[in-house]
């Protein structure tokens, strides 16, 4: 692949690192999402994967919010795996000129849309460290660039119910958690 991706295969290789520390027994612990459980919060992440492939081939978009957990069934590094790997195949030359449609933006080349993206699998990285009780420090490079794309999206998100309302920092944090705040999150300095 022509195109630099690397911030979106960084995001995706932190929260696959998530993935594998889950103890087997960990999936059904309660996450940051509310009514959502460690098993839900990767579900939505790897959805996610199914919706970059179906954007790529032009297809009609997958509903990832609703029932997450039918995404991961059974082995849910397994199933993460076999979705990215799916995703990755599918991102060809081609695929990342295709314009997408992106909220009030209009539309955007899929790798453009993809660079955005790492706002995704980046907050949700945080949400399974956080329900799995694993170390939740993000990637500060990833996270400068999630804030900006955040502070893009958010106002839409918010309008749609899709993302809580911002919550105060603590007094002088950092920019993951400022980041995390400003996304419903009630970050731990």
């Amino acid at each position: 692949m022509a195109r630099n991706l690397s911030g979106y295969h960084r995001a995706l290789d932190l929260f696959e690192g998530l993935v594998a520390g889950v103890p087997r027994d960990g999936w059904d612990a309660p996450s940051p999402c509310e009514g959502w459980t460690a098993r839900d919060v990767a579900g939505h992440v790897t959805g996610g994967q199914f919706l970059i492939m179906a954007l790529a081939a032009g297809r009609p978009v997958p509903g990832i919010g609703g029932d997450p957990a039918r995404f991961v069934p059974g082995d849910v590094l397994m199933s993460w795996c076999a979705a990215r790997k799916e995703c990755a195949a599918a991102l060809t030359e081609d695929a990342l000129t295709r314009p997408i449609p992106f909220g009030g933006l209009g539309e955007l080349p899929l790798a453009d849309c993809l660079e955005a993206y790492i706002l995704e699998p980046l907050v949700h990285a945080w949400d399974l460290a956080q329900a799995t009780a694993q170390p939740s420090r993000l990637d500060p490079d990833l996270v400068h660039h999630a804030f900006a794309t955040a502070q893009v999206v958010a106002p839409h998100l918010r309008t749609t119910g899709h993302l809580s309302p911002p919550q105060h920092p603590p007094k002088g944090a950092d920019e993951q958690s400022r980041l995390l705040a400003f996304l419903g999150r009630t970050p731990h300095s």
